[in-house]
């Protein structure tokens, strides 16, 4: 059976819908950085999904290639990811989407290497006759965060975002998002086959203890 990353790490991808304090040990992605609102069609962010998603399945499918992963194990490819910030906004101005910066991933598994994902894109470049330039191998140490399963539409995450901060002050924490600490989205459903109100996104803010 496949390795399913998020039935094996349920803590990081099937978290309740109540927020809990976790710490996200260091992982590697395939990811692609743009700006601009998500929602556009023929937009950036859209044509940023469709490189990674080639790229990802490429990697999958290598065990019917020439190339040959050390350490390979047949895995389900897991769900999209996004880490969004706006210049001069501390945490998400929900309103104003053009403003987005982001950087949206898939997640690799640990046997993967920069080597690797170099041959899988000029392999999908040669076969798709499309250009991958803009995919990259991204690693994120994301350490200490306060996360909530959020069930609904995207633009009502506020509502969810507002308990995670409760939580984290009465635990004694304080958000710690900056340029290298990101807002950070997992979407476990495909939106566009999905009703706004059945929508699964994991939501997750990094935090510190607060300073006395």
């Amino acid at each position: 059976m496949a390795f399913d990353f998020k039935k094996e790490y349920k803590e990081f991808y099937m978290p309740k819908n109540t927020p809990s304090i976790v710490n996200v040990p260091k992982m590697n992605f395939i990811a692609v950085r743009g700006s601009g609102d998500p929602n556009k069609e023929d937009g950036e962010y859209k044509k940023a999904i469709g490189l990674l998603y080639g790229i990802a399945y490429t990697i999958k499918m290598s065990k019917k290639s020439d190339h040959r992963i050390d350490g390979y194990f047949d895995y389900v490819v897991p769900p999209l990811e996004g880490f969004w910030w706006q210049d001069g906004v501390t945490g998400v101005d929900y309103g104003n989407k053009d403003s987005f910066e982001w950087i949206s991933v898939i997640r690799l598994p640990d046997f993967v290497t920069k080597q690797d994902l170099d041959w899988a894109i000029r392999e999908a470049a040669a076969k798709k006759k499309q250009d991958f330039s803009k995919v990259r191998f991204f690693t994120y140490d994301e350490g200490l965060c306060v996360q909530c399963m959020h069930i609904g539409s995207y633009d009502d995450e506020p509502d969810t975002v507002g308990k995670m901060h409760e939580l984290m002050k009465q635990e004694g924490y304080e958000l710690d998002i900056s340029d290298e600490r990101m807002h950070h989205e997992i979407y476990l459903n495909d939106a566009r086959k999905t009703a706004p109100d059945k929508l699964k996104t994991v939501i997750r803010h990094p935090i510190k203890k607060k300073e006395d």
